[in-house]
Protein backbone atom coordinates (compact mmCIF):
# COMPACT_ATOMS: atom_id res chain seq x y z
CA UNK A 1 0.00 0.00 0.00
CA UNK A 2 1.70 3.42 -1.23
CA UNK A 3 0.73 6.21 0.97
CA UNK A 4 1.37 9.75 -0.56
CA UNK A 5 1.67 12.86 2.21
CA UNK A 6 0.86 16.22 0.82
CA UNK A 7 2.62 18.58 2.80
CA UNK A 8 5.12 16.76 4.33
CA UNK A 9 7.95 18.74 6.53
CA UNK A 10 11.62 18.26 7.42
CA UNK A 11 11.23 19.55 10.76
CA UNK A 12 10.47 17.08 13.79
CA UNK A 13 7.55 19.16 15.20
CA UNK A 14 5.26 19.17 12.72
CA UNK A 15 2.51 16.25 12.46
CA UNK A 16 3.39 15.78 8.45
CA UNK A 17 6.83 14.81 9.75
CA UNK A 18 5.30 12.33 12.59
CA UNK A 19 2.67 10.76 10.24
CA UNK A 20 5.72 9.94 7.60
CA UNK A 21 8.21 8.63 10.45
CA UNK A 22 5.43 6.71 11.72
CA UNK A 23 4.37 4.93 7.89
CA UNK A 24 7.37 4.03 7.87
CA UNK A 25 7.46 2.53 10.89
CA UNK A 26 4.65 0.51 9.96
CA UNK A 27 6.51 -0.47 6.92
CA UNK A 28 4.02 1.69 4.81
CA UNK A 29 5.40 2.72 1.17
CA UNK A 30 5.24 6.64 1.58
CA UNK A 31 6.10 9.56 -1.14
CA UNK A 32 6.40 12.53 1.27
CA UNK A 33 5.31 15.59 -0.81
CA UNK A 34 6.60 19.31 0.15
CA UNK A 35 7.16 23.00 -0.75
CA UNK A 36 10.72 22.27 -1.35
CA UNK A 37 12.71 18.98 -1.95
CA UNK A 38 14.86 18.10 0.71
CA UNK A 39 16.54 14.77 1.94
CA UNK A 40 15.26 14.28 5.67
CA UNK A 41 17.31 10.63 6.95
CA UNK A 42 16.64 8.09 5.21
CA UNK A 43 13.86 9.41 2.99
CA UNK A 44 13.16 12.17 1.12
CA UNK A 45 10.95 15.30 0.44
CA UNK A 46 9.53 15.91 -3.02
CA UNK A 47 8.30 19.22 -4.68
CA UNK A 48 5.81 19.82 -7.58
CA UNK A 49 3.28 17.28 -8.37
CA UNK A 50 5.05 14.31 -9.67
CA UNK A 51 3.84 11.91 -11.79
CA UNK A 52 2.79 8.81 -9.43
CA UNK A 53 1.54 5.33 -10.09
CA UNK A 54 -0.14 3.47 -7.46
CA UNK A 55 -1.29 5.46 -4.38
CA UNK A 56 -4.21 4.50 -2.29
CA UNK A 57 -3.83 6.86 0.08
CA UNK A 58 -3.38 10.44 0.38
CA UNK A 59 -2.85 11.81 3.40
CA UNK A 60 -3.31 16.11 3.58
CA UNK A 61 -1.46 18.19 5.83
CA UNK A 62 -2.50 21.45 4.45
CA UNK A 63 -5.01 24.04 4.99
CA UNK A 64 -8.13 24.10 3.12
CA UNK A 65 -7.08 27.45 1.13
CA UNK A 66 -3.78 25.79 0.67
CA UNK A 67 -5.60 22.88 -1.14
CA UNK A 68 -7.03 24.51 -4.18
CA UNK A 69 -3.70 23.91 -6.29
CA UNK A 70 -3.90 20.03 -5.58
CA UNK A 71 -7.96 19.47 -6.81
CA UNK A 72 -7.22 17.96 -10.25
CA UNK A 73 -4.09 16.03 -9.13
CA UNK A 74 -5.44 14.73 -6.53
CA UNK A 75 -8.61 13.42 -9.05
CA UNK A 76 -5.67 12.21 -11.50
CA UNK A 77 -4.21 10.06 -8.54
CA UNK A 78 -7.37 8.58 -8.67
CA UNK A 79 -6.00 6.82 -4.82
CA UNK A 80 -8.83 4.75 -3.08
CA UNK A 81 -8.86 7.47 -0.36
CA UNK A 82 -7.78 11.36 0.92
CA UNK A 83 -7.41 11.49 4.72
CA UNK A 84 -8.03 15.13 5.65
CA UNK A 85 -5.79 15.86 9.13
CA UNK A 86 -7.29 18.09 11.53
CA UNK A 87 -7.37 21.99 10.18
CA UNK A 88 -6.93 20.31 6.50
CA UNK A 89 -11.06 19.48 6.36
CA UNK A 90 -12.66 20.75 3.02
CA UNK A 91 -15.68 20.23 2.60
CA UNK A 92 -15.82 21.10 -1.59
CA UNK A 93 -12.95 18.97 -2.07
CA UNK A 94 -14.15 16.08 -0.27
CA UNK A 95 -17.47 15.99 -2.69
CA UNK A 96 -15.25 16.47 -5.98
CA UNK A 97 -13.36 13.67 -4.58
CA UNK A 98 -16.65 11.58 -3.84
CA UNK A 99 -17.85 12.33 -6.85
CA UNK A 100 -15.07 10.93 -8.83
CA UNK A 101 -15.10 7.82 -6.75
CA UNK A 102 -12.67 8.35 -4.08
CA UNK A 103 -13.34 7.67 -0.50
CA UNK A 104 -12.66 10.97 2.04
CA UNK A 105 -12.02 11.11 5.55
CA UNK A 106 -11.74 13.42 7.89
CA UNK A 107 -9.50 11.62 10.78
CA UNK A 108 -5.37 11.89 12.19
CA UNK A 109 -3.33 9.71 10.29
CA UNK A 110 -1.39 9.25 13.58
CA UNK A 111 -4.14 7.90 15.37
CA UNK A 112 -5.58 5.49 12.69
CA UNK A 113 -2.44 3.93 12.55
CA UNK A 114 -1.44 3.45 16.41
CA UNK A 115 -4.67 2.25 16.98
CA UNK A 116 -4.91 -0.52 13.72
CA UNK A 117 -7.10 1.42 11.95
CA UNK A 118 -5.34 2.61 8.94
Amino acid sequence: MKTLVIGASHKPERYSYSAVKLLKDYDHEVVALGRRAREVGDWEILEGKPDLKDIDTVTLYLSAQNQSEYYDYLKQLKPRRVIFNPGAENAELARELEASGIETENACTLVLLNTGQF
